[in-house]
C-alpha cells in the first residue's frame, strides 16, 4: 500500500487501542445500503471522511463493494460507494469509502459536521 494512502483500520478488540488513521465521529442515523442481494436499512453508528460503521443484519462479506445512501433531508440522499472491511454477523459492518468525487467529499464533510454526536 503506498505511503500516501490513508489507511482505515479497526479498533483492536483485545487491547482497545484505536488503530484508525482518521478518528470517526459518533452518529445515530438511519441509512440505506445496497449490494447485489438487494437494498437494506441500517443505522449509522460512526463516520469519518474515510469510512463508517453501519448497524445492520444484512448479509455482507469482507471485500464486498456496496452502495451506502446517506440522508441529506427532504427525501434527498447521497450515494457513496464503499468496500466492506470488517463485519460482525447480525450486528453490522465497517465500510471504507472508495472512489469519492470532490463533490461527494464536500457533501460528506458537511454531512459529518451536521450529524456527529460527539461535539
Amino acid at each position: 500500500m503506498p505511503n500516501s494512502t490513508v489507511r482505515m483500520t479497526m479498533t483492536d478488540r483485545r487491547s482497545g487501542f484505536e488503530r484508525r488513521a482518521i478518528i470517526r465521529s459518533k452518529a445515530s442515523l438511519g441509512v440505506e445500503w445496497e449490494n447485489l442481494a438487494g437494498r437494506y436499512s441500517g443505522t449509522l453508528s460512526d463516520i469519518s471522511e474515510c469510512g463508517c460503521f453501519v448497524l445492520s443484519s444484512g448479509e455482507v462479506s469482507e471485500g464486498d463493494t456496496l452502495k451506502l445512501f446517506l440522508p441529506l433531508g427532504e427525501g434527498m440522499k447521497v450515494q457513496i460507494l464503499g468496500e466492506v472491511k470488517n463485519h460482525v454477523f447480525e450486528i453490522g459492518f465497517a465500510l471504507r469509502f472508495i472512489g469519492l468525487s470532490e463533490a461527494q467529499k464536500k457533501v460528506l464533510r458537511e454531512f459529518i459536521a451536521k450529524n456527529r454526536l460527539d461535539d
